[in-house]
């Protein structure tokens, strides 16, 4: 994807509303949201169930299409893409890690790590090498021909976040990516998180947990549906002018 405002403006999120019609019953997902994440940043996202956060997150991830409202990922207008277009972005531009890791049990951690590059042809050769480095980024290479079986729920997570980085995308979007592991395998995933973010790698985690989120460098907070609070490590805070009711 063209770069389209260098290290600012990475993610323009304007006026964003998600509506689901559930039989005679239209839910109201996101209530019209606005924010902009920079480059290179590392940024949490929390909020109880049914806040909205997993909505922006498929959102964020060009999984689903907003029902009102723009969003911009490197200058590209993400509303008046192709599905086909859609596509291929996820595949090359965003990362995901999930709660509970996707892998295919059968293969081997090389084998689950290289599926992003088989799906876009890239050859064997290529593949293999860049799934073992992305192994090695995340301390596995010694288990690379483990299946997730053979893992830790520690490890499986590694597998799963180097499968997410095997592309160099340009975002990786998280979703409660300790929510399945205990405290010490959550702690040591999160302070991996951190090592990527200092090496340039733009991360947005979703949690409920106000612990995890700690981890990052900003905390937006929603709820019903509108993001509430928005708080930055170094002292910058915003709060709406309005009640959520």
């Amino acid at each position: 994807m063209a770069s389209g405002n260098g290290n600012s403006n990475f993610i323009v999120v304007k006026d964003l509303v998600k509506h689901y019609v559930m039989g005679d019953t239209v839910v109201e997902a996101l209530r019209g949201v606005s924010f902009e994440i920079d480059r290179a940043s590392f940024v949490a996202i929390m909020g109880p169930s049914g806040s909205g956060k997993t909505t922006l997150m498929d959102i964020l991830g060009c999984l689903s299409r907003p029902t009102d409202g723009d969003y911009c990922l490197d200058g590209v207008s993400v509303g008046e893409l192709s599905e086909n277009r859609l596509a291929e972005i996820r595949n090359s531009e965003i990362g995901f890690v999930f709660q509970n890791f996707n892998l295919l049990p059968r293969t081997t951690a090389l084998g689950n790590v290289e599926l992003p590059l088989l799906y876009e042809g890239t050859k064997k050769k290529d593949r293999l090498r860049r799934a073992e480095e992305a192994l090695g980024a995340v301390g596995l290479k010694d288990r690379m021909l483990h299946r997730p079986s053979e893992l830790s729920g520690g490890q499986r997570q590694r597998v799963a976040i180097a499968r997410a980085l095997v592309n160099n995308p340009s975002i990786v979007l998280a979703d409660e990516p300790t929510g399945n592991l205990d405290t010490v395998s959550g702690n040591s995933i999160l302070a991996l998180f951190k090592e990527l973010h200092k090496k340039g790698n733009t991360i947005v985690i979703v949690t409920h947990e106000r612990e995890v989120a700690e981890y990052a460098d900003r905390i937006m907070s929603f709820r019903d549906g509108l993001l509430v609070r928005d708080e930055w490590r170094d002292g910058r805070n915003w709060e709406p002018k309005y009640s959520v009711g």
